[in-house]
């Protein structure tokens, strides 16, 4: 069964930080003694080693990180500026002009090339949207449920967004793979297509990410003290960083705790200018969104409120202490579950631009789904399905912090000996190691032992769930879980036309939804199937029934908040892996009784 969701993969004043590396100068034709006031400072890649405690001001775990975040990037920016104006040859007086120049002619003048190459890009593909009117309707996929109709000359225009996104740089990247998400604004078929975005970016150089492995250190050990191996060619390289693969060596091993008896961690590093390019790009954004929402009937998208939210979701992304942070409280909400595992990362060693996480080995869900069949026994997918499925209610009603990007690409599977009680892992490191290897040779090698050998594997030992990239997580504020609870209720009791209600109530912009009573008796209509489905014996697709929901809230301007939906495409995703492992699986079942059992954390 084919996978066919993809999950949705930020504005204080950083005038003050500016890169040694860009894609075009504009300087090269003003005098060499304003270009020099560029590189008064350190690249801000390179600089950044404090602490990250969480703000007090944040309604959420991850937004008191994200306040706490941009607040010192704010105050180093405005330290590191009078540090340089202070030093020097050059008389103070000068390097503040110096410094105005650059703020109110330079970085303006930077920006509104940013905005050419961007019209450049996104011109062209406005002025032949007319094709989407164009030509006959095809019938699209969407899951095994669910089939959606879209014209030729519509899917031909968004294949053309999609490349004209991954052309304009991370920015867009990011941009399109959040709108992909959001079926609550737009149609299935343009999310569908952004779902497959993927990002163009070069590896940066390994020069560069030397310098800033060290530097996250503060410059006290050289690259070689770092580690005893390293892996020079990136294992991963995405829209904003790449990974890389290295051993620690004993010397760091005794100078950090690392808290974990694993020495090979992956490496993380962003790209150099990244940071400074997206600030530019949603400047841009900023601007347009605001000139959108003046035209008549566009006011209920709310577009700059979402640019500020999307601003929020690049920035969580580019301090890396969060994702580190994001680990730690994991690890802490999992620790007495051994079957579910995520990286030990290490904030000793980390920096704002440089994560370092516990490498884990482990046999890619990607490529189980895809042999899954040749096992022909669905009580063995089971034991891989039952974990990963506790594991995201538990997040999801008991933690109220959720993975926000679960596709089969961030889950890995290990197998493990546990005691006789089944609270701890009593397989070493290098013993689960071995039997992942294993299996990946043989499935490399397409040899005909794989399957024997992973029935074999999955008969004696217990699969143990890996879950990676923890980089944005979805949690919901007092209110937003006050109202979920609310909805859930509603739902619980078949009551539609409630719950209905509530979704228009709650919304963000409870005034522009339209036919707010044909709303509320569409989601009467759809929970009365359920109920009769249920009543039936039938098995619940909470994913099919989510997607109709969000096709209604799209269709009559109900204004989600985007924590909510972030939530749905996390269900969403969740079943579309557990159909694939368990074909009979009722995700809704599986709630209602987590719930009964367990009751809801209160806000």
């Amino acid at each position: 069964m084919k996978f066919y969701y993809s999950a949705f993969r930020s504005r204080v004043n950083t005038r003050f930080i500016f890169s040694r590396t860009f894609k075009y100068s504009p300087l090269i034709l003003l005098p060499p003694v304003v270009s020099l006031s560029m590189q008064w400072y350190k690249d801000p890649l390179l600089n950044n080693w404090q602490p990250l405690s969480p703000d007090g001001k944040g309604d959420t775990f991850e937004m008191k990180l994200y306040l706490s975040s941009q607040k010192q990037l704010e105050e180093d920016a405005k330290q590191q500026r009078e540090k340089s104006i202070r030093s020097g040859i050059l008389p103070s007086m000068f390097k503040k002009v110096l410094y105005q120049i650059n703020d109110t002619i330079i970085e303006p003048i930077r920006i509104f090339v940013r905005f050419l190459e961007l019209s450049a890009i996104f011109i062209p593909l406005l002025l032949v949207y007319p094709i989407s009117w164009l030509g006959h309707h095809k019938r699209i996929q969407m899951n095994p449920d669910r089939v959606i109709q879209e014209k030729s000359g519509s899917l031909l225009w968004y294949k053309l967004l999609r490349k004209a996104l991954e052309l304009a740089g991370p920015t867009f990247i990011k941009l399109g793979q959040w709108a992909g998400s959001r079926t609550d604004i737009f149609s299935e078929g343009l999310c569908a297509e952004l779902g497959e975005l993927h990002s163009n970016a070069r590896p940066h150089s390994l020069e560069y990410t030397k310098k800033a492995i060290v530097s996250s250190l503060e410059d006290k050990y050289q690259f070689d003290e770092i580690f005893d191996e390293f892996n020079e060619t990136p294992v991963g390289c995405g829209a904003i960083a790449q990974v890389y693969v290295g051993k620690l060596s004993e010397r760091i091993i005794k100078d950090y705790n690392t808290g974990t008896e694993n020495r090979y961690f992956a490496v993380k590093v962003v790209h150099p200018g990244v940071p400074k390019k997206i600030d530019r790009d949603l400047r841009i954004m900023y601007f347009f969104s605001n000139v959108i929402d003046s035209l008549p009937t566009m006011e209920w998208l709310s577009l700059p409120n979402e640019v500020e939210q999307f601003s929020i979701l690049m920035k969580l992304q580019l301090d890396l202490r969060i994702e580190c942070k994001n680990l730690e409280k994991f690890n802490t909400n999992f620790k007495s579950n051994p079957r579910i595992r995520f990286p030990v990362g290490s904030m000793g060693l980390s920096s704002r631009y440089v994560l370092f996480e516990e490498y884990i080995h482990g046999f890619p869900m990607e490529e189980f789904l895809a042999v899954k069949d040749g096992l022909k026994r669905v009580d063995l997918c089971k034991k891989v399905s039952n974990p990963f499925i506790e594991a995201f209610l538990k997040m999801l009603i008991l933690d109220d912090f959720i993975h926000a990007d679960l596709h089969p690409g961030n889950v890995m599977i290990r197998f493990m000996k546990l005691n006789e009680y089944e609270t701890e892992v009593v397989s070493s490191e290098s013993q689960m190691f071995r039997i992942v290897n294993k299996l990946k040779t043989l499935a490399k090698t397409h040899d005909p032992e794989f399957i024997p050998e992973l029935k074999r594997v999955l008969e004696d030992y217990e699969p143990q769930i890996c879950l990676i990239d923890t980089g944005l997580v979805t949690e919901l504020n007092d209110r937003n879980r006050v109202n979920f609870i609310a909805l859930f209720n509603a739902l619980a009791r078949f009551d539609g036309y409630h719950a209905g209600e509530l979704m228009i109530e709650r919304s963000r912009t409870p005034e522009t939804a339209i036919d707010k009573d044909l709303f509320a008796l569409k989601v009467e209509r759809l929970v009365s199937n359920v109920k009769k489905q249920t009543f039936t014996l039938g098995t619940v697709s909470i994913g099919q029934l989510l997607d109709k929901m969000l096709s209604m809230v799209r269709q009559h301007h109900v204004r989600m908040e985007g924590d909510f939906v972030s939530v749905i495409v996390a269900i969403l995703l969740l079943e579309g892996i557990g159909r694939q492992l368990d074909p009979e699986m009722d995700l809704f079942a599986r709630f209602v009784f987590f719930v009964l059992i367990n009751g809801f954390q209160s806000p």
